[in-house]
This record gives C-alpha cells, sequence and structure tokens, in this order.
C-alpha cells in the first residue's frame, strides 16, 4: 500500500490542479464584466463604451429606446465608472441625451458598425480557420473586437475574400458602414407542410443558441414543416424530426424555396446509418467548413461516391464506414456533417 502512496499522491495533486484550474476559469467567465476592471482604465472605458454603442446600435434598430439605468445594467457596469464613461462618450459626440434616454449620433453609429463589422469577421475567421467549436465563436470574438484596428480588419475582410455573412446568418457592414437588408422570415408562424431554407440564427442569447445548435441546425439546411402551434413548432431537416418552443424557434430565420430550389425529401446524415446499409454521399454540410472540410474531401467523402457501414465501435461510437474499397473510421459528430441517400437495405452485400 505505501508503495503506491507516491503515485496515489501524484493523481490526488493533478486532480487537484484540474479543479483549481477549472474553478477559475469559471469565475473569470461568470464574472468576466467585474474582472476587467483590474485593467488600466483606459482600456477598461475603450471596451465598455464599444458594448454600449453595440447594444444602443441594437436597441435602435428594433425601434426601442433604453435609459442609463437599464443600460448599464445589461452590461453590468459598477456605478462609480457610469457617469465618467457617458460623460465621456456625449463629449466625443456618440451619444445624445435626452429626458433620461439616450440615442446614437451619426458618429456613434458608424463606431457601433466599425464594431460589428470586426466581430462578424473573426466570426467569419474562426468558423472558416479554426477548429474551435461553434458555441466559443460570439465570446471569442466579443474579446477580439476590441483588439483589432480598421487596418487589421480590412486585411482579414480581404482574406477572408471579401464575404457579405457571418457563419450565423448576420450581414456584415462595408467598410464605409452600409448594411445588407435581411429578407428572412420567423420560422415561427410558417404554415404545415411548406418547405424554407435556414438564411439566419441568431446567436444571442446563449441559453437559447445552444438549444439550436445541439439540434445540429445550420446556415443553408432545409426544413420541412410539420406541426406549428402556439407555443412549439415541430419540423424536419436532414432526416431529422426537431421540434422546439417557439421561444427558441424565434431565433432562426428562414426563406421559402424557390421553384428552381428542390427540398431533398431523402437527405439524411451520415450518422443515421446502421450498419449493413448503403448510401450514396450526396455532399458535406455547409456547417463544415475550413481543415474539417479539406480533411473529409481528402479521406474521399466526396459527392457521388457510394459507401457502407461495416463496423460500429464501443457504444456505436466511433464507426467504420467502407468507400473505395478503403476503411475509414469517423466519429458521430463527424458523420453528422455528411449528408447522403441512402440505398436498399441489405446486411450482406457489399461494395
Amino acid at each position: 500500500m505505501f508503495a503506491n502512496l507516491p503515485h496515489l499522491l501524484d493523481l490526488g495533486y493533478l486532480l487537484l490542479s484540474i479543479t483549481i484550474l477549472l474553478s477559475v476559469f469559471y469565475l473569470i467567465k461568470k464574472h468576466q464584466y467585474s474582472l476587467r476592471w483590474l485593467l488600466p482604465f483606459k482600456h477598461i472605458e475603450k471596451s465598455i463604451t464599444e458594448d454600449l454603442l453595440k447594444q444602443l446600435y441594437n436597441i435602435t434598430s428594433s425601434q426601442k429606446t433604453t435609459d442609463f439605468r437599464m443600460l448599464s445594467g445589461a452590461l453590468k457596469i459598477p456605478e462609480r465608472k457610469k457617469l465618467k464613461i457617458f460623460e465621456s462618450m456625449t463629449q466625443k459626440g456618440l451619444i445624445q441625451i435626452s429626458d433620461k434616454y439616450v440615442k446614437l449620433t451619426d458618429t456613434g453609429k458608424n463606431y457601433a458598425l466599425s464594431i460589428i463589422r470586426i466581430h462578424r469577421l473573426w466570426e467569419k475567421y474562426l468558423s472558416e480557420k479554426t477548429g474551435f467549436d461553434k458555441s466559443l465563436w460570439h465570446d471569442l470574438a466579443e474579446a477580439k473586437e476590441h483588439q483589432l484596428s480598421k487596418e487589421e480588419a480590412e486585411d482579414l475582410y480581404e482574406e477572408l475574400g471579401r464575404p457579405r455573412f457571418d457563419p450565423h446568418g448576420d450581414p456584415i457592414p462595408t467598410a464605409l458602414g452600409e448594411m445588407i437588408a435581411e429578407t428572412g422570415t420567423s420560422i415561427v408562424g410558417i404554415p404545415k407542410g411548406k418547405v424554407a431554407k435556414i438564411i439566419h440564427i441568431e446567436d444571442e442569447p446563449r441559453s437559447v443558441y445552444r438549444q439550436i445548435i445541439k439540434e445540429k441546425l445550420h446556415i443553408g439546411a432545409h426544413i420541412k414543416i410539420l406541426t406549428s402551434e402556439d407555443d412549439y413548432i415541430d419540423f424536419e431537416s436532414e432526416g431529422q424530426s426537431i421540434k422546439l418552443s417557439t421561444v427558441v424557434a424565434s431565433n432562426i430565420q428562414v426563406m421559402l424555396l424557390t421553384t428552381q430550389e428542390v427540398y431533398e425529401e431523402g437527405k439524411v446524415r451520415l450518422s443515421s446509418l446502421i450498419e449493413g446499409e448503403h448510401a450514396t454521399i450526396l455532399g458535406i454540410s455547409t456547417e463544415c467548413r475550413g481543415a474539417n472540410r479539406r480533411r473529409l474531401l481528402d479521406l474521399g467523402f466526396i459527392k457521388g461516391t457510394v459507401l457502407t457501414l461495416e463496423y460500429m465501435g464501443p457504444r456505436q461510437n466511433p464507426r467504420a464506414y467502407r468507400l473505395r474499397n478503403t476503411l475509414i473510421a469517423l466519429r458521430n459528430d463527424q458523420a453528422e456533417l455528411i449528408l447522403i441517400e441512402k440505398k436498399q437495405y441489405d446486411r450482406t452485400g457489399s461494395l
């Protein structure tokens, strides 16, 4: 027993270290607005000013008004710093104060749009060039938007191929502050039997956004309305039946399919294939980008390729697929990104 004591102590220290790190991360995440007051004031003022401008722009776009209390409360600004920041913003001509209501000036609106532009460009970068999970894009972009200069933002814009929309479907403002008009409509209220494609998923509030991405919904996915009630909506997407409350579903905007667009009834995810079934690859989901997409293509998951599921690992994950005389293992989260059309069920056949 004593011989194992050093090993047990090392394991105990490791577990304690992991626990401390997770606790620190949780506290930083929970109190991020409070902790940033430890930074020099000029950095604090800049990030708070830009957050306020973005918030005001969103409120103005919704044709609503706000006052000091609501605005500062939403961003958790300490009382002792609030007045100084609002005074500074007024002196710089960013806001106007009238009857306790706060309004954006034209200068403030242009500034807000420049920050929104950086935020959405950075989310586009994260989705296209990195392997970060989409649930992290918003928070990472929130930090980066206060650091990037306009010149660096323009370099990023060119590097990304001058994109018009971010990965959530939000239009990216131009360098001149012009915004593309949104043409979609909420999925809530679309009649039963109608088919459409998702063009925008709102990423705030985060709790609602997490419920949407948990269902593997993404921009470009086709949906078919099965039931539309006052408190919930039931629809089909890529072979999956999905039920969302109207509160959650209201964060999804869609556009009805045109006569030139065809709703592919048999399109499902590769993860739905069962052992022995054959399928033809229809393509890779638009949700799969950057290095992950290139890797799947390099492995041979190309449109028109026939494959079969030959083996399922412990707990059915990962799974081994045979295509072009090669056996390739994929995790289920990777297989969900590949769209297929199932062939005739055959447990004995082989490719």
